[in-house]
Parts: structure tokens; C-alpha cells; sequence
């Protein structure tokens, strides 16, 4: 099982969900349905956290750890898409196997007693290819997508039926004993209707109607629809949702899409947002009356194949999320979210009692208060005894300052831009400004530079981080142009999608151009070269003259002038127009297209402009080494590979092939892919997705992030001067022990000699605590502290620190309790240090994979009285076969 080693929680745990979803059904049936404050589970008002991962994304053996790691960190739903143009690749041919088996995802998640929300749509956005739709539905004539038109109403109705039908047959829906207890329909039309007039009005209304029509059982949701009918519920998809209100006093407070990161584009920097102004987003949603709130994305994953949307998305969708592309976790920002779930969890009694809006108290010109509870409360005083429910919210949304604020005859320091949440209406469970999770390094981060920078072919790396694939590799060259059995001829410019069904990125254009003496003549007489134009190209055009490559152009609908090096005679003019993801966002996609736009002519002739747009063109589709199936294990001895010569580097338009032994343990695998150009990569005949080492910009990020303050997408972004991605993930779930064929299709010439492999994994975790912090969320269970036997105040704060699965700590670099300096890999000491810090470190953590250490002076003594001490502490982490191995040498 991938990401887990035997003997460890994480393992078993996956392997109790495989047995169980055999069981026919994963609850007794309850019954879905809501008021005006929240989802109701079996007649039970809920608030409910969900997380977001697409099964796509991931592998079918990534999937339990996935759930497992979700559960684990607090959520109670798992939220998904489905996606259409997977499911039906061609029209009528379904596909509901490997990645593609939604029943086993969903049966997965039931079988760990999580719901699940299903995203029907049929459209889904999601940085996915063509938003989900299949290309083939641009074919049906008369079509016009997503708007009062019958072909495309029947064709979505067909498809939704289909699904919710199969959801009915694998008894999956809540009523039936399933985790099915939402669904949704469309996917942030409001954002286009508008564009769309009456048709868009009444397609709403259409779709409505349709969904409810099918007989699911649970409710339906239109996220960013203010007009959704009065049966289905809006709901709000933005970074921030506390001021959202559904369109009716009848229907709660849902947030489908809370963007707790954002995706990457080839040749941008990489977004990433701070878990501090996330978790204040939560807070606030909930604190000002929200009730349900799915993480966009908890697991990004990676968008395998040529699955990615466009234009321009990368192949990773790591989104920053707390679950990584690999499926480890992203520290701080998952335990510091699974805090914050624990402290909603600990007031749902009080949130669910309140009918109406909660008891507001103004504490400052930019603080304030919400308390959920049985009875109105006097907050100028003491709680009394006698208030058996009572929850609060104090918010400072100042962007700068630290206020102290006085209620319930207590005082409150609040930091700023955060939330305090006092389960009990007294004590601070927890703030979202204050974190005390492990920060986490891994062995290649998200972003990390291409290890072909820093070093050469045939250096020794240390063990864990990597090596060169090999110094000797297969080569075979792809043809340029067209010749082969599939091209065919047509007068004028086809439109590319048009042409290509999008069974290839690839779509060549071949002309021919006669040139005179008297052209040559005339541009050696002027010294200029005639050139191509092209009023508008996307997303990337290559141009050819006679087998050599003039340019090359990337962009959105951009024009193209270049200039050529055209011979007398008969010269062949190839333009070959490529796809980087079709567009997966906007109104009226079936009319986006690909390929070339407007005019295409030649300028700077003799006898003027040669305008080539109604020209004879020979068209041909796709890479030959694509149709030859290169890249498949069972197609080798079709291809007449020939050994790579080092003179031969770089070579454009190149297939590279070479086999390698899969990295020892169960980590997960990456690629580094940066001492290449662009192109595709497989592995044993899984394309593990698109390649492009195209450069971030050199400014743009900061070394520091203030998460104070309104978040954007653009406010904390890093790898600047970078390639956006280097690093490719390669599922263990695809490798074998050894002789793993790696197959690369090169487009403008790279270094393979420089690919080198390395395993995924944490390496680094600090902690840094003080004894002020609040204390572990599990005391508020504590049966001594329910009973009244322990306050709350009694409790010391505690760091826990954890390695992956199959890892334990195996050194301890720093440890001092007192008042150290810096942060995590730059800890220093401080004036005030406990000597005895770095041994009662060691012998609580070294060897284990976790271990808890209580933050106080009863454990480290007082090393300086009357201040305020703090723990700081750097681990390493190795697999539990390299600790053995280290043990052993001593």
C-alpha cells in the first residue's frame, strides 16, 4: 500500500477500509434534509468540515490513506467532481475503472463512516482539462453548452441521470446506508450567466428542476448562484465566506469552495497561503453563522496524463494543501487546521441550539464577539452555573495591533487579524494567529530547484536524496511534417480541436511556398527576410522551413510574426500548433477552440503579400512515436531505438527511453524533470503528465508572508527565478522492483543525462511552543476535566512531533527551553536555556516515530524566573530500513 510500511496505524488502517468496502452498506439509513441553519443528519442539525479531493488526482491505492489522513485531520465529508469527459471519453463508451472508479472511491470513504458530497455538475472548472466536459460534445450539432439548448440539455441530463442512477445501484445514497448526503448541479454559473440573457435565466431553472427530478433523496446544491431556485441551496466559493447569505432565510450558510490555496501556471511563481489567515477564514465562517465549509483542496494530487485545464496549468495540483501532491502531510498547515477543527467540534452543541442570529457584542472598534447559547447571557459578568450551553467567538479583524478585550468579566489578548474560540464561553481553546503544529521539510518540496543545477551526471548523492537514472539512454528521432499513413489534405486553415478530437496536443500544418530568383533578389538587395504572420495563435506554435525550426510562440490568442529563411525554388512550410490543456473556465467553450485565428500570409515578397489562409494545407495529427504507442512496455521491439550519442545533445523532437530500479521502501517517487525543455514523460506506459521547465519571473515573491490581511492569490508566492515545476510524481502504485521503462518525447531539446529520481519525504520537523499556548484540544474530553476535577488552566501546552509512515525521528539537532532565537533549521540559543533541554528531548523522541512533550517547568525545570519560556526543537527523520542500518554500523 502506498505511503505505508506494515506495522505501522496508517497501514492498517488502509487495510481494514479495503476489506470493509465489501460490506453492502457503511450506516444504518438515515435520511438528508436541512433548515435554516444547517444540514440535518437523521433530523440533527450539523456542522460539518469537509475536504476536498478529486480521485483522479490520485491513484485507487493512494485513496485510503487519502481518507484516512482527511478523517484524521478533522473532516467529516469528503467533497469530489465528477469528471464527465473521464467517465465518457467517447460518447456512449464509459469508463469507470482505475482512477476512474468513483463507486470505490465512494465506497471507501463510507467504509471509513465519512460522508461524501458529490459534484455532479456535469461541468467542473476544477484546472481541468476542458472544465470536464468531453471534447466529442462539440460535435453534436446545433450544440451550445450550458444554456437553454436541447442538444446540450439532453446530453447533460443523460449523463447526470446516469450517475445518480449508479449511485442509486451500488446503494450509495444516504437513505440507502451510504455516505452520499449532497449533491450538486452546474458549477459557479452565476459568474457567466449574465453573458448568456434569458437562455441563461432559464437553463438555471431547467437544471434545477432536472436534478431534483431524478429522485437522489439528499439535497442539491448551485455554488455562486444567487438565483438558484428555491429547492436547491446556494453557496458561496471564495477565499473568504463569513459575509455570505444564501438567497433565502430557508436555506443555511454552505461554503463549497474555501480556497485555502490556489494552482500554478507554467511560467508563474507558486501561490501559497498562510495557515494562520486560512484557519481566521474558518473561524470567522462559523463564527458568523456558516455551517458547512469544504477545503478547496485538502489533497490536490497531480493531473496525470493530459488532464491538466488551460491554458497553461501545470501538472502538478498540489494546490498548497494539507494533504501534498504525494500524499504526505503539509505542516504547519494540516495540524494547525485539525486543531482549529477540534475547537469548531468542541462548540457544535452550541452552534446547532441557536436558532436565530447569535448574541453580538461590539469589543472594539474592530473586535467583536458572537456567543452561541441555551440562553441570552449576560457577557459583563461571570457565566453562570446555571448555563449549561454556551459558546464564543472573539475576533480581532485589526490587521496590525494586539488588542486585549474584556467579557464575561475575563480579559482576552487577541493577536491581530484572529479568532479566539472558547468552547465554554471562559477558556481559549484555541486562536488562529497562534500556531503550535511542526513545521515540516521534505526531501523535495513543492517548487524545489531541478537538482540538474547543482550537480553532475555520475556524482555521488547522498542515500535518500536521489540519483541520476543513467549516463547511457536510447534515442529515436520523431519526424517533422507529414509524412506518414494519417495525414490527409484540405483546402484553408482547419480549426485545430477540430481536426485533432483532442486525441494529441499535436496538430501539423504543411504547406508549400515557390520562391522566385527575383524574391531572393529583392531581399538581399532590401537586407531583409520575409516573414510570417499570424493574427492570433494558442497556446503554442512552432514554425519549420524545410525540416529546420524558424520560432516558436506560447500565449492566449497572441499574434506571430516571424521571419523566414526561405530558398529559391519549392520551400515546405510547417507549422506545428500545440495544446498546453484546453480551456477549462468562461462562457461559450465549445466556441473557444485551439489552433490559428484570422489571417495567416507571408510579407516582404517582391510582388506583395502571399495570403495563405485559403491555401492547399496537409494536415496530420499527433506525434508518429504517439500512435506507435512508444511508450508502452509491449511495444519496444517495434521501434528502432539506437544507442544516445553525447554529440547529439540538445536534440529537439526527440523520444528518449532507459529503465531504472524503483527506490528501496514505500516513499513516494518524484522526477526531476529540469534539465529538460517541454515535452510528455511515461512510465512503464502511464503518462505521469506534461512537462515544461519554463522560468518563474526573477521578482515578485517575498522571503516572509504576513498573513495578516485580505489574501489573494498573488500576496505569497515563491519560487521566483524558477522553473514552476521540476519535480513529477511517479505513484508507487506504477513501479515495479526493477527495469521500470521511463519513455520522454523532447520538443526543444533538453539534457537527459541529467534526470535523476528521488524519494518524497519529511526529513526536517521543528517545533517551537511556549508555555503560555493553550493546551492539547483532547483535555476538553478529559474525564476529569468534564467532571470538574482539573481546570483547564492546570493543563500544560504540549509539542508533538511526528515523522511520515515508516519514518522515526533519528536525530535531534536542536532543543532548548527558555528563550531561543529564529525558526525552524536556524534555531539559536537564547539567554535563558534549560541545559537539560537536549537530552530529555532525545530520550522522549529519538527511535520513535512520534513522541509529546509537555512544555513546563515541571519538565525542564525553571531556567529563568518571571519569563515567559519557550520550547524550540529540530529533528531529523529517516525511514525506519536506514535507522536499522545506522544502529547497525554502531
Amino acid at each position: 500500500m502506498l505511503g505505508f510500511r506494515s506495522g505501522q496505524g496508517l497501514f492498517a488502517v488502509a487495510v481494514a477500509v479495503q476489506l470493509a468496502v465489501v460490506s453492502a452498506a457503511f450506516f444504518e439509513p438515515f435520511n438528508v434534509s436541512y433548515d435554516h441553519r444547517a444540514l440535518l443528519i437523521s433530523g440533527k442539525r450539523r456542522m460539518l468540515i469537509s475536504a476536498g479531493i478529486h480521485y483522479p488526482r490520485a491513484t485507487p491505492e493512494m485513496w485510503p490513506g487519502l481518507i484516512a489522513k482527511s478523517k484524521e485531520g478533522g473532516a467529516d465529508v469528503i467533497q469530489t467532481y465528477v469528471f464527465w469527459n473521464g467517465h465518457e471519453p467517447t460518447r456512449g463508451q464509459y469508463d469507470f475503472k482505475g482512477r476512474y472508479d468513483i463507486v470505490k472511491f465512494a465506497k471507501l470513504i463510507g467504509s471509513q463512516g465519512l460522508y461524501l458530497h458529490l459534484r455532479i455538475g456535469p461541468y467542473a472548472c476544477a484546472e481541468w482539462n476542458f472544465g470536464g466536459f468531453p471534447v466529442w460534445l462539440r460535435d453534436i450539432p446545433g450544440i451550445e453548452f450550458r444554456t437553454n439548448n436541447e442538444p446540450f440539455k439532453d446530453e447533460m441530463q443523460r449523463f447526470v441521470k446516469m450517475i445518480v442512477d449508479l449511485m442509486k445501484q451500488e446503494m450509495l445514497f444516504s437513505w440507502q446506508g451510504g455516505p452520499i448526503i449532497l449533491l450538486q448541479i452546474e458549477n459557479e454559473y452565476g459568474n457567466i450567466e449574465g453573458q448568456y440573457g434569458q437562455g441563461g435565466k432559464e437553463y438555471v431553472r431547467w437544471a434545477a428542476k432536472m436534478a431534483l427530478g431524478l429522485g437522489a433523496g439528499v439535497p442539491w446544491v448551485m455554488c455562486k448562484q444567487t438565483d438558484a431556485p428555491e429547492t436547491i441551496i446556494d453557496s458561496c466559493n471564495a477565499f473568504y465566506c463569513d459575509g455570505f447569505r444564501p438567497n433565502s432565510y430557508k436555506k443555511p450558510a454552505f461554503w463549497t469552495e474555501d480556497w485555502n490555496g490556489w494552482y500554478a501556471s507554467w511560467g508563474g511563481r507558486l501561490p501559497h497561503r498562510p495557515v494562520r489567515d486560512n484557519a481566521f477564514a474558518v473561524a470567522r465562517f462559523f463564527q458568523r453563522g456558516g455551517s458547512f465549509q469544504n477545503y478547496y483542496m485538502f489533497f490536490g494530487g497531480t493531473n496525470f496524463g493530459r488532464t491538466a485545464g488551460g491554458p497553461f496549468q501545470i501538472t502538478s495540483y498540489d494546490y498548497d494543501a494539507p494533504i501534498d501532491e504525494y500524499g504526505l502531510l503539509t505542516q504547519p498547515k494540516w495540524g494547525h487546521l485539525k486543531d482549529l477543527h477540534a475547537a469548531i467540534k468542541l462548540c457544535e452543541p452550541a452552534l446547532v441550539v441557536v436558532n436565530d442570529s447569535p448574541q453580538y457584542v461590539k469589543l472594539g472598534p474592530m473586535q467583536e464577539a458572537h456567543i452561541y447559547s441555551s440562553e441570552r447571557v449576560d457577557t459583563n459578568r461571570s457565566l453562570s452555573e446555571s448555563t449549561s450551553i454556551c459558546s464564543a467567538f472573539l475576533a480581532n479583524i485589526d490587521e496590525h495591533k494586539s488588542v486585549t478585550v474584556k467579557i464575561f468579566g475575563e480579559v482576552y489578548s487577541l493577536p491581530p487579524w484572529s479568532v479566539s474560540i472558547l468552547p465554554n464561553c471562559k477558556n481559549v481553546a484555541f486562536n488562529t494567529a497562534k500556531v503550535g503544529s511542526q513545521v515540516s521539510i521534505k526531501t523535495v518540496e513543492s517548487g524545489s530547484p531541478s537538482r540538474s543545477n547543482k550537480t553532475e551526471p555520475g556524482e555521488l548523492l547522498l542515500h535518500n536524496e536521489g540519483f541520476f537514472i543513467s549516463s547511457t539512454w536510447m534515442t529515436l528521432k520523431e519526424s517533422i511534417g507529414a509524412s506518414g499513413n494519417n495525414s490527409f489534405t484540405a483546402h484553408g486553415i482547419l480549426e485545430h480541436l477540430n481536426v485533432t478530437k483532442d486525441t494529441s496536443d499535436y496538430l501539423w500544418y504543411i504547406t508549400r511556398i515557390n520562391v522566385s530568383d527575383e524574391d531572393i533578389a529583392f531581399w538581399e538587395e532590401m537586407d531583409f527576410l520575409p516573414s510570417l504572420t499570424i493574427n492570433k495563435t494558442r497556446d503554442v506554435v512552432r514554425v519549420f522551413v524545410n525540416g529546420h525550426l524558424s520560432g516558436s510562440k506560447f500565449g492566449n490568442w497572441v499574434p506571430l510574426k516571424q521571419p523566414l529563411h526561405l530558398v529559391q525554388g519549392c520551400n515546405e512550410l510547417v507549422l506545428l500548433s500545440e495544446t498546453v490543456g484546453l480551456q477549462n473556465y468562461g462562457a461559450f467553450l465549445e466556441k473557444d477552440g485551439a489552433g490559428f485565428r484570422g489571417q495567416i500570409k507571408l510579407s516582404g515578397f517582391k510582388n506583395g503579400d502571399i495570403d495563405l489562409s485559403n491555401s492547399l494545407w496537409t494536415y496530420r495529427v499527433g506525434l508518429k512515436g504517439e500512435f506507435a504507442e512508444l511508450y508502452a512496455p509491449d511495444k519496444q521491439k517495434n521501434a528502432d531505438w539506437t544507442d544516445l550519442k553525447l554529440a547529439s545533445l540538445p536534440s529537439a523532437f526527440t523520444w528518449y527511453k532507459n529503465t531504472f530500479d524503483a527506490p528501496e521502501g514505500d516513499d513516494p517517487v518524484a522526477l526531476d524533470l529540469g534539465s529538460m525543455g517541454k515535452g510528455q514523460a511515461w512510465v512503464n506506459g502511464h503518462s505521469i503528465g506534461r512537462y515544461w521547465s519554463l522560468i518563474a519571473p526573477e521578482t515578485g515573491c517575498s522571503k516572509s508572508c504576513n498573513y495578516r490581511g485580505a489574501y489573494n492569490e498573488k500576496k505569497c508566492t515563491t519560487n521566483c527565478g524558477l522553473p514552476t515545476q521540476s519535480w513529477y510524481h511517479i505513484p508507487r502504485a506504477w513501479l515495479q522492483p526493477s527495469n521500470n521503462l521511463l519513455v520522454i518525447f523532447e520538443e526543444t531539446g533538453g539534457n537527459p543525462l541529467n534526470i535523476s529520481l528521488s524519494v518524497h519525504s519529511t526529513k526536517t520537523i521543528c517545533g517551537k511552543v511556549s508555555e503560555t499556548h493553550y493546551p492539547p484540544l483532547s483535555t476538553w474530553y478529559h474525564p476529569d476535566f468534564i467532571n470538574g476535577k482539573i481546570s483547564i488552566n492546570e493543563v500544560a501546552p504540549q509539542m508533538h512531533l511526528q515523522c511520515d509512515d515508516g519514518h522515526m525521528i533519528s536525530a535531534v539537532k536542536f532543543a532548548s527551553y527558555g528563550t531561543p532565537h529564529g525558526s525552524c533549521q536556524n534555531y539559536s540559543l537564547g539567554k535563558c536555556h534549560a541545559s537539560t533541554s537536549l537530552s530529555l528531548v532525545m530520550k522522549a523522541c529519538q527511535g520513535k516515530n512520534n513522541c509529546t512533550i509537555n512544555v513546563s517547568n515541571t519538565i525542564f525545570g525553571d531556567p529563568c524566573r518571571r519569563t515567559v519560556k519557550t520550547l524550540a526543537v529540530e529533528a531529523e527523520c529517516a525511514s525506519v530500513t536506514d535507522n536499522k542500518m545506522l544502529l547497525g554500523s554502531w
